[in-house]
């Protein structure tokens, strides 16, 4: 089993999404019950489902990540007890060839109006296509991580 996550981020052109036929997002929430320079945990709401994330510090485009399915009834009580700020979104999987996936997230709340679509690669040398709707490359911009957009919501920058 893998625990390197290798993604690449982008913001979204939002005229140029919006005219998209897409498939239905699955709603998101989650909450971090820590977040510091090296590593983040995450609990996390995905439709019925729940999650518990540990990941750990960027380098370049790849970081260590362990995620864990839980009952989604844990979840949602982690997020009551244990976190104060939570990042709410829409994901919608649009696939991306050679087997990859587009994961857009549509923000919600405090986060409304910004758009990212992530996609998670193999190998950091991977070659993919970008489509139109996607715009400027933000994976080194932390300030587009959910963790701190749970501390810094994009509707306060």
């Amino acid at each position: 089993m893998n625990h390197v996550e290798i993604e690449r981020k982008f913001l979204v052109n939002k005229d140029l999404w919006a005219l998209l036929d897409k498939p239905a997002g699955i709603p998101f929430i989650q909450g971090y019950l820590s977040i510091d320079q090296d590593k983040v945990v995450r609990v996390r709401v995905a439709g019925e489902k729940g999650f518990l994330t540990i990941k750990g510090k960027s380098d370049t485009f790849s970081r260590s990540e362990y995620e864990y399915g839980i009952p989604v009834t844990e979840a949602r009580e982690m997020l009551r007890l244990f976190t104060t700020e939570q990042v709410e979104k829409v994901r919608t999987r649009i696939p991306a060839g050679n087997g990859l996936v587009w994961e857009v997230d549509e923000f919600l709340g405090v986060n409304s109006g910004l758009i990212v679509a992530e996609i998670e690669l193999e190998n950091q040398g991977d070659s993919f296509e970008i489509p139109g709707w996607v715009g400027e490359e933000v994976t080194m911009d932390k300030r587009y991580y959910n963790a701190f957009l749970s501390l810094h919501p994009y509707n306060s920058w």
